[in-house]
Protein backbone atom coordinates (compact mmCIF):
# COMPACT_ATOMS: atom_id res chain seq x y z
CA UNK A 1 0.00 0.00 0.00
CA UNK A 2 1.33 3.26 -0.60
CA UNK A 3 1.85 6.56 1.83
CA UNK A 4 -0.86 8.10 -0.24
CA UNK A 5 -3.42 5.85 0.54
CA UNK A 6 -3.08 6.56 4.13
CA UNK A 7 -6.25 7.01 6.81
CA UNK A 8 -6.60 8.11 10.76
CA UNK A 9 -7.60 4.88 12.60
CA UNK A 10 -5.21 2.75 10.12
CA UNK A 11 -2.44 0.31 12.04
CA UNK A 12 0.72 -0.19 10.06
CA UNK A 13 3.74 -2.18 10.67
CA UNK A 14 6.84 0.19 10.82
CA UNK A 15 9.87 -1.85 11.95
CA UNK A 16 8.16 -4.86 13.69
CA UNK A 17 5.97 -2.03 15.27
CA UNK A 18 2.31 -2.04 15.05
CA UNK A 19 1.53 1.99 15.02
CA UNK A 20 -2.39 3.47 15.16
CA UNK A 21 -2.49 6.55 13.25
CA UNK A 22 -4.06 9.44 15.26
CA UNK A 23 -3.59 12.10 12.70
CA UNK A 24 -2.79 12.81 9.24
CA UNK A 25 -1.15 16.12 7.40
CA UNK A 26 -0.56 16.34 3.92
CA UNK A 27 1.82 18.50 2.68
CA UNK A 28 1.74 19.56 -0.90
CA UNK A 29 5.41 20.75 -2.37
CA UNK A 30 5.80 24.02 -3.23
CA UNK A 31 8.01 23.51 -6.25
CA UNK A 32 7.34 21.56 -9.27
CA UNK A 33 9.95 19.05 -8.67
CA UNK A 34 8.77 18.05 -5.07
CA UNK A 35 6.77 15.42 -3.88
CA UNK A 36 3.89 15.30 -2.05
CA UNK A 37 4.71 14.49 2.12
CA UNK A 38 2.45 12.47 4.35
CA UNK A 39 3.27 13.83 8.01
CA UNK A 40 2.31 10.92 10.06
CA UNK A 41 1.14 10.56 13.99
CA UNK A 42 0.39 7.66 15.78
CA UNK A 43 1.15 5.61 19.00
CA UNK A 44 2.84 2.40 19.12
CA UNK A 45 0.23 0.12 20.37
CA UNK A 46 1.95 -2.18 22.48
CA UNK A 47 4.70 0.34 24.31
CA UNK A 48 1.92 3.42 24.15
CA UNK A 49 4.92 5.26 22.83
CA UNK A 50 4.07 8.05 20.38
CA UNK A 51 5.64 7.76 16.85
CA UNK A 52 5.95 10.44 13.92
CA UNK A 53 7.43 10.13 10.80
CA UNK A 54 7.13 11.71 7.09
CA UNK A 55 6.78 9.33 4.08
CA UNK A 56 6.08 9.99 0.67
CA UNK A 57 3.25 9.59 -1.61
CA UNK A 58 4.75 7.05 -3.33
CA UNK A 59 6.61 5.16 -0.45
CA UNK A 60 5.09 1.73 0.54
CA UNK A 61 3.90 1.20 3.48
CA UNK A 62 2.82 -2.42 5.03
CA UNK A 63 -0.38 -2.31 6.77
CA UNK A 64 -2.03 -4.66 9.80
CA UNK A 65 -4.55 -6.62 9.18
CA UNK A 66 -6.91 -6.67 12.15
CA UNK A 67 -10.79 -6.45 12.87
CA UNK A 68 -12.42 -4.55 15.38
CA UNK A 69 -15.07 -5.86 17.43
CA UNK A 70 -17.01 -4.88 19.80
CA UNK A 71 -16.37 -5.40 23.50
CA UNK A 72 -17.45 -5.30 26.89
CA UNK A 73 -15.42 -4.62 30.28
CA UNK A 74 -15.28 -7.08 32.31
CA UNK A 75 -12.66 -6.89 35.75
CA UNK A 76 -9.06 -5.82 36.04
CA UNK A 77 -6.64 -7.77 38.36
CA UNK A 78 -3.45 -8.70 38.83
CA UNK A 79 -3.15 -10.36 35.02
CA UNK A 80 -4.46 -7.07 33.69
CA UNK A 81 -8.50 -5.98 32.28
CA UNK A 82 -10.27 -8.25 30.85
CA UNK A 83 -12.80 -7.30 28.06
CA UNK A 84 -15.37 -9.89 26.91
CA UNK A 85 -16.56 -9.85 23.05
CA UNK A 86 -20.20 -8.38 22.54
CA UNK A 87 -20.76 -11.10 20.08
CA UNK A 88 -19.34 -14.34 20.80
CA UNK A 89 -18.28 -14.17 24.19
CA UNK A 90 -14.62 -14.72 24.27
CA UNK A 91 -12.84 -13.17 27.01
CA UNK A 92 -9.53 -11.01 25.84
CA UNK A 93 -6.76 -9.47 28.78
CA UNK A 94 -4.92 -7.00 28.05
CA UNK A 95 -1.66 -5.69 30.34
CA UNK A 96 -2.60 -3.34 32.68
CA UNK A 97 0.47 -1.04 31.56
CA UNK A 98 -0.62 -1.11 28.07
CA UNK A 99 -3.83 0.53 29.23
CA UNK A 100 -2.75 3.61 31.30
CA UNK A 101 -4.53 6.60 29.90
CA UNK A 102 -7.89 4.48 28.85
CA UNK A 103 -8.23 2.58 32.29
CA UNK A 104 -9.40 6.77 33.62
CA UNK A 105 -12.32 5.81 31.34
CA UNK A 106 -13.33 2.21 31.97
CA UNK A 107 -16.33 1.49 33.82
CA UNK A 108 -18.66 -1.43 34.04
CA UNK A 109 -21.17 -0.49 32.36
CA UNK A 110 -19.22 1.68 29.32
CA UNK A 111 -20.71 1.11 25.89
CA UNK A 112 -18.90 1.43 22.29
CA UNK A 113 -15.46 0.02 23.11
CA UNK A 114 -13.92 -1.45 20.01
CA UNK A 115 -11.01 -4.04 20.70
CA UNK A 116 -8.33 -4.55 18.09
CA UNK A 117 -7.94 -7.82 17.16
CA UNK A 118 -5.63 -9.75 14.72
CA UNK A 119 -4.96 -13.60 14.95
CA UNK A 120 -7.22 -14.23 17.73
CA UNK A 121 -4.79 -11.80 20.11
CA UNK A 122 -6.09 -8.39 21.18
CA UNK A 123 -3.61 -5.85 19.93
CA UNK A 124 -5.04 -2.59 22.22
CA UNK A 125 -8.90 -0.86 22.50
CA UNK A 126 -10.69 2.18 21.01
CA UNK A 127 -12.66 4.18 23.89
CA UNK A 128 -15.72 5.86 22.21
CA UNK A 129 -14.98 9.92 21.89
CA UNK A 130 -16.74 10.89 25.05
CA UNK A 131 -17.81 8.59 28.34
CA UNK A 132 -20.00 9.71 30.89
CA UNK A 133 -18.85 9.24 34.49
CA UNK A 134 -19.56 10.21 38.33
CA UNK A 135 -18.25 13.21 40.17
CA UNK A 136 -17.44 11.64 43.57
CA UNK A 137 -15.50 14.86 45.06
CA UNK A 138 -15.38 18.25 44.60
CA UNK A 139 -15.68 21.77 46.04
CA UNK A 140 -20.08 22.55 47.35
CA UNK A 141 -21.24 23.72 44.33
CA UNK A 142 -21.77 27.80 44.13
CA UNK A 143 -25.95 28.31 44.31
CA UNK A 144 -24.47 31.74 42.69
CA UNK A 145 -21.92 30.63 40.09
CA UNK A 146 -22.73 31.45 36.52
CA UNK A 147 -22.17 30.09 33.65
CA UNK A 148 -18.92 31.70 32.76
CA UNK A 149 -15.55 30.14 32.41
CA UNK A 150 -14.81 29.86 35.94
CA UNK A 151 -13.59 25.86 36.77
CA UNK A 152 -12.80 23.77 40.03
CA UNK A 153 -11.15 20.22 40.05
CA UNK A 154 -13.62 17.18 40.24
CA UNK A 155 -12.70 13.31 41.48
CA UNK A 156 -14.31 11.23 39.03
CA UNK A 157 -15.61 7.31 40.09
CA UNK A 158 -12.63 6.10 38.07
CA UNK A 159 -9.54 8.43 39.84
CA UNK A 160 -9.65 10.93 37.29
CA UNK A 161 -9.27 14.30 37.96
CA UNK A 162 -10.82 17.07 35.53
CA UNK A 163 -11.25 20.71 35.66
CA UNK A 164 -15.44 21.55 35.94
CA UNK A 165 -17.55 24.37 36.08
CA UNK A 166 -18.08 25.48 39.45
CA UNK A 167 -21.71 24.86 39.56
CA UNK A 168 -21.73 21.06 39.16
CA UNK A 169 -21.71 19.00 42.97
CA UNK A 170 -21.10 15.29 43.85
CA UNK A 171 -22.98 12.63 42.68
CA UNK A 172 -24.06 14.31 39.25
CA UNK A 173 -22.96 12.71 35.52
CA UNK A 174 -20.77 14.14 33.23
CA UNK A 175 -19.49 13.47 29.76
CA UNK A 176 -15.58 13.99 28.97
CA UNK A 177 -13.92 13.48 25.75
CA UNK A 178 -11.88 10.78 26.07
CA UNK A 179 -9.23 12.41 23.14
CA UNK A 180 -8.65 15.75 25.28
CA UNK A 181 -9.78 14.59 28.93
CA UNK A 182 -11.78 17.70 29.13
CA UNK A 183 -15.47 18.11 30.18
CA UNK A 184 -17.67 18.40 27.82
CA UNK A 185 -21.04 18.78 29.35
CA UNK A 186 -23.59 17.43 32.16
CA UNK A 187 -25.05 13.65 31.09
Amino acid sequence: MKAAELKKGMVIDIDGRNIIIKTLDVQSPSSRSGSTLYKVRGLDIVSKTKYENRFKGDEIIQPVEFNRRPVQYLYQDADGCTFMDRENYEQYTLATDTLEEELQYLGEDLDGILAMIADGAILGIELPATVVLEIVDTAPGMKAASASSRTKPATLKTGLVVQVPEYLTPGEQIKINTGTGEFVSRA
